[in-house]
Formats: C-alpha cells, sequence, structure tokens
C-alpha cells in the first residue's frame, strides 16, 4: 500500500465503502450538546435518553466513503488532482501545507436516523432534542471510526485531524462537487440540497491531510478557526470540525 502512495506520479485512487454498527452512543457527547455541564443527569431525561438511543441504534445505518488522492498547491488553492476540486483559503492552505496527499471521506447514518427524530418532532419535542443530540454524537463517532480505519489502510503515513467544508474560510459550496467525486449518492445514498445542506442531515464531509513524513504538531478545532468569535456552533457549546 505505502509502495503504491509513494511510487504514483498521477492522482492515488484509493476507494472504500464500509459499512458499520454502533453497540452504544457516545451519552457524555450528547449531553454536552444539550448544554449540559456537568453533574447527574435527571432520572427522567436519562429514561428518554435511553428510549432514544435504543431507536436510533435499531435504526441507524452507519456507512462512509473515502478516496485517497494527491494534492498540488497552486495559486488558486489546494488542487485535489485529477477533480474538480479546489479547496481554496488560508485555513485548509494551513491545514495541509505539509502533506502530499489528503482523504476525502463521507460519513452518514442513514436516512432512518433523520426518520427518527422528525418522527419525535411530529409531538414529542423532548425527545426529539435528545434524539437529535445523541444523533449528533452517533456520527461523530462513525467518523471516528472510519478515520481509525483509514489509518489502518494506509499505515504507516502520518494524517492531520479531519476539517469538513465550511470550517475556518473553506468555502461550503465545494459540498456538491465533494460529493460527486466520491460518488457518495450511489454509493452511501448522501447528496446535498441547493442550500448546501447534507441528506441525510446526520452525515459529515471530512478532509484529511497525508503526509509520508511526520507532521508538525498545530493548532487544531475551534482555535485555529478564523471564525471562533462569531460561530453559533461554539456559543451551543457544539463544533463543527475534527
Amino acid at each position: 500500500m505505502n509502495r503504491l502512495l509513494t511510487n504514483r506520479a498521477e492522482f492515488v485512487i484509493i476507494s472504500l465503502v464500509m459499512k458499520m454498527e454502533l453497540e452504544k452512543l457516545d451519552r457524555a457527547e450528547a449531553f454536552r450538546y444539550m448544554g449540559h455541564k456537568g453533574g447527574e443527569i435527571p432520572e427522567n431525561i436519562t429514561a428518554l435518553a435511553d428510549e432514544c438511543e435504543e431507536r436510533l441504534l435499531k435504526n441507524a445505518a452507519p456507512k462512509f466513503v473515502w478516496r485517497v488522492f494527491d494534492i498540488e498547491k497552486t495559486a488558486e488553492g489546494v488542487l485535489v488532482k485529477g477533480t474538480p476540486l479546489v479547496l481554496k483559503g488560508r485555513s485548509i492552505a494551513s491545514h495541509l501545507r505539509v502533506c502530499e496527499k489528503c482523504v476525502l471521506m463521507a460519513a452518514t447514518l442513514g436516512t432512518s436516523a433523520d426518520a427518527v427524530i422528525r418522527g419525535y418532532e411530529s409531538g414529542e419535542m423532548e425527545k426529539a432534542v435528545i434524539a437529535d443530540c445523541l444523533a449528533s454524537a452517533a456520527i461523530e463517532q462513525v467518523c471516528d471510526l472510519a478515520e481509525a480505519e483509514i489509518q489502518t489502510a494506509l499505515s504507516g503515513m502520518h494524517f492531520t485531524w479531519r476539517f469538513s467544508p465550511g470550517y475556518g474560510d473553506l468555502p461550503l459550496d465545494i459540498q456538491s462537487d465533494f460529493l460527486n467525486v466520491l460518488n457518495a449518492q450511489k454509493r452511501i445514498g448522501l447528496t446535498a440540497t441547493e442550500n448546501l445542506i447534507l441528506v441525510p442531515r446526520k452525515s459529515v464531509t471530512a478532509i484529511l491531510g497525508v503526509s509520508e513524513n511526520k507532521l508538525p504538531k498545530g493548532r487544531r478545532g475551534c482555535a485555529a478557526c478564523n471564525l471562533k468569535e462569531t460561530c453559533a456552533f461554539r456559543k451551543s457549546g457544539k463544533h463543527c470540525g475534527g
């Protein structure tokens, strides 16, 4: 695998679709999304979370797809070679500054997870909020598992943390091209609306920088984001990137 990555002059196509099952959801992360800042969770909320988690685990169909490409730094941005994608902005340029390749990945919980949340929204809003936060935690778990699978497949390489379209000053309007490059609609049922909203909603797209050399440590997350002072996610205790 590493010899293939090292010797090919043009873009590398290693593409995999993976399906998985989650045995349990990250309650601590879900409650953090709900604004919980520590202490004991009331029994009634725990009981509701039990019900919502059971339904989500029964209905979610987690899967992800990824591909790895050579990249080239140009005046317009970071070119993902062999695709129409140019990753624009200072944030992503800095993120990939010492990388020779990148992984494009997309993950989703599937339409049935969205249906669970919508079902609660029709008359049980407290459960809808809890289910939404549990599903948000779940898709992050899927991304973590996907990242682990990618690192295993590309053993010996070094990786940045994952960076999503819309994070920092990387434009969100690359979303459609991003999904097309991955053939995500056909492969995992993931699309984007005209307003660039992912469908199913509990889905993530992200970029991992890849290098044959050890990467320097750098700021990550909210600390590195140009929008950290005005970000609605950050104000609510959430985050948008890896």
